[in-house]
């Protein structure tokens, strides 16, 4: 059976592939309930960004990632311009988004409040 596959009684299911993006340790606890609760049913990869950002980001192209591969992004990052541009990529890559508590307008975006 591959890395990303589990097996769910007599199912073999794959693994969902999770995307975190998080700032300054912002996702951690997140991340913690996820591997607790989610068991073996999620392969999470987790990109950080322990930067001091100025307030507004023209160009995120260095803290972002050109290209992504999942099954679901979740983002908490703090700042807006990040979280933006990262919504527009997944639009783009048409993978669903959750960002809570955020305003972002994307049919790919879930915006739950915090």
């Amino acid at each position: 059976m591959k890395d990303n596959m589990k097996k769910d009684d007599d199912l073999i299911v794959p693994r969902q592939r999770l995307l975190i993006f998080q700032q300054d340790g912002s996702g951690e606890q997140k991340i913690a309930g996820v591997k607790k609760h989610g068991g073996n049913q999620f392969e999470l990869e987790v990109f950080s960004i322990n930067e001091v950002l100025p307030p507004v980001l023209d160009d995120t192209s260095d803290y972002l990632p050109s290209n992504i591969s999942c099954d679901l992004v979740l983002d908490f990052l703090k700042h807006q311009d990040l979280s933006q541009d990262l919504a527009a990529l997944c639009a783009e890559k048409k993978i669903p988004i959750i960002s809570s508590g955020k305003k972002i307008i994307s049919k790919w975006a879930k915006t739950p409040p915090t």
